[in-house]
């Protein structure tokens, strides 16, 4: 039986979605390979609002965050993070000997303006990360007070990592100020796992040009020069496949409206949120609680693989807390094009096995 997904990825992709990704191959050198690569990129800025360079890369979401904090760290980055995945980013500027501090909070807890501002106000740090949307414990950080913040230091590159929120959440780059933003297929945008993108603004390319070691396949530098000269072609075979089916799926959401998607993933989210409120606890601080997947206190200490075991015999799964929050909570994602008549199912079906 096929389990409908409910966990923070991969989502559950549309029948439809899943047949672009058998469309017949092209040569990746062709002129068709050229277009379909620049339509993407037109679609992509859209979603993105804005007019910056758009880079795809066939890697997860964390491959975009390694070429990033490798690619246009000069100096130092500050790192900041909301759960694990912050954490990780700071892994991969360590790994990669970039000169890096990591800031964390408390998970369930925001990254605040006056953090940022406290951080940045020493000067030494040319490169900053935020992670928008954290799936450990669904905690949506305020990038709108961030990126006032960021604005005030103009020689800072403000790179985020929007994979679990991008195409579910609205996230206007170009005014907030944005550098880098990056998001994956296999969550908000409604695709197969496999393939990442990001904008990339004017001055991440040129501090991008200052930095002598910014690795190989990563080197979002490298990817942007070799775009422009070879009219929107890669240096490394792309998959085709995954781009087949990103053209579609861009149709599809532009289709839907973006005001109108951001809306159906908010009303998902309240709606799970309430049930939660209800029912059990809400994790993370309720100010700043993630549009696109919710992290729930497991206050009624049930038994949560036991629970997604049932579900799993009535064809739906959900996921168990992150790392440490295993067991201590359990995470309900509403992203893609879930809507919320299954989100309802989905509930009903939870209220009746724990006869809630």
């Amino acid at each position: 039986m096929h389990k409908k997904l409910f966990i923070p990825g991969p989502v559950e992709v549309r029948a439809e979605v899943l047949e672009k990704m058998a469309t017949a191959m092209i040569g990746h050198r062709s002129k068709d390979a050229s277009e379909l690569q620049k339509g993407i990129s037109r679609k992509l800025q859209q979603l993105f609002y804005t007019q910056e360079a758009i880079l795809l890369s066939t890697s997860s979401g964390s491959g975009l965050m390694e070429g990033a904090v490798r690619s246009c760290t000069l100096k130092r980055a500050a790192v900041f993070s909301v759960g694990a995945f912050g954490a990780r980013w700071y892994e991969m500027a360590v790994s990669n000997n970039v000169p890096a501090d990591l800031f964390e909070s408390e998970w369930g807890c925001a990254t605040t303006p006056e953090m940022i501002e406290e951080a940045l106000s020493t000067g030494k740090y040319d490169l900053i990360t935020i992670t928008h949307n954290e799936t450990s414990t669904g905690l949506m950080n305020p990038l709108e007070t961030i990126a006032e913040v960021v604005k005030n230091y103009p020689d800072v590159v403000f790179c985020v990592d929007a994979v679990s929120s991008a195409g579910g959440s609205k996230i206007e780059t170009a005014r907030l100020g944005i550098d880098i933003c990056i998001t994956s297929t296999q969550k908000a945008l409604g695709l197969p796992p496999g393939m990442s993108v990001c904008t990339f603004s004017r001055k991440a390319i040129e501090r991008a040009r200052l930095v002598p070691c910014r690795g190989y396949y990563l080197d979002l530098l490298s990817l942007y020069d070799y775009i422009q000269k070879k009219d929107y072609q890669y240096p490394s075979t792309p998959s085709l496949s995954h781009m087949f089916a990103l053209d579609y799926q861009l149709d599809c959401i532009l289709a839907e409206g973006l005001e109108q998607r951001f809306a159906r993933h908010l009303e998902m989210a309240q709606y799970v949120r309430e049930w939660a409120r209800k029912y059990f606890e809400l994790f993370a601080d309720e100010r700043y609680l993630s549009n696109t997947l919710t992290t729930i206190r497991n206050s009624r200490s049930i038994d949560v693989a036991a629970l997604n075991r049932e579900l799993g015999l009535r064809g739906y799964q959900i996921s168990n807390g992150y790392g440490k929050l295993k067991d201590k909570t359990f995470r309900i994602a509403h992203m893609a094009d879930c809507t919320l008549d299954e989100v309802k199912d989905l509930i009903a079906n939870i209220n009746d096995i724990l006869n809630l």
